[in-house]
């Protein structure tokens, strides 16, 4: 075997398809992961400073911003080497189906453990299916706070009104309701949505948002390849064990014609 003959053997068994889903299941992690943190922190500073003067007002929600940031170093780890092992598995799955005789052939122990990984990403995709849309609400509140702060700005010119434009901390379950202030109202919340706190907060949502969709993406993916793969193997078995019953009939049938019986298959020229 040449030189081009094997660099292509090599290229043919590479899971292109596993090698995508898991640089987007990596991108949409690190995403989720590193946008999720800072914004948690960031906006811990917007209520600190303009929803809550106490601080007992806000620590129930500074301990749950610190108990979720230490979650998503877990799942940043976690799913750093689930990934890496569902690339190695779409390796195996490749070579096997790509080569139907010989030493990377498909066992029962491979299928049983690609079977595994299936359901257990399956898994995967109904709690991330959950955490996208939770990460959806930090989207629709900043959302609703700039449409207002939007508001208030084309409606500057008449004071009476925009004071009566307001975001309430307290109605989304941030604050408790006897924290104070606990909302921003009129030219106070137009000043906030001004701020380079908010702004960035804003964005790192939008792509922590975008980040949970990638890896929801990417779950989905990997487990339709490999019951792709599950599939080809089932019919690759089926038909050789077909072949064999169909061999085993026909040595027995010569057998007890005493070599009179002629083969069922096509003789080609080029055997002979």
């Amino acid at each position: 075997m040449g030189c081009y003959e094997c660099c292509m053997r090599c290229l043919g068994g590479v899971p292109y398809i596993s090698l995508v889903a898991t640089l987007l299941c990596f991108s949409g992690i690190a995403l989720f992961c590193g946008c999720g943190h800072q914004a948690l922190t960031e906006s811990e500073r917007l209520i600190e400073t303009y929803f809550a003067r106490d601080h007992q007002d806000y620590i129930t929600l500074a301990y749950l911003i610190e108990y979720f940031q230490y979650i998503i170093y877990g799942l940043a780890s976690f799913f750093f080497l689930y990934c890496v092992i569902l690339l190695a598995e779409g390796f195996y799955t490749t070579s096997a189906a790509r080569q139907s005789f010989g030493e990377f052939r498909s066992t029962v122990c491979g299928r049983c453990l690609s079977t595994t990984f299936i359901v257990i990403t399956y898994f995967l995709v109904v709690v991330w299916l959950l955490v996208f849309s939770l990460s959806a609400l930090p989207v629709y509140f900043f959302y609703n706070m700039a449409n207002t702060c939007h508001t208030i700005n084309i409606l500057s010119e008449t004071p009476s009104s925009i004071n009566q434009l307001c975001i309430d901390a307290r109605q989304y379950g941030l604050l408790p309701w006897s924290a104070v202030p606990g909302k921003a109202c009129g030219m106070t919340l137009s000043n906030v949505c001004k701020t380079r706190e908010f702004f960035l907060t804003y964005d790192l949502y939008i792509a922590a948002f975008a980040g949970a969709g990638m890896t929801v993406l990417a779950l989905i993916h990997c487990p339709l390849h490999l019951a792709a793969w599950q599939l080809v193997f089932r019919e690759r078995h089926r038909r050789e064990k077909e072949e064999r019953r169909l061999h085993t009939l026909f040595g027995r049938a010569f057998s007890e014609h005493r070599g009179s019986l002629c083969s069922p298959y096509v003789l080609h020229t080029a055997d002979v």
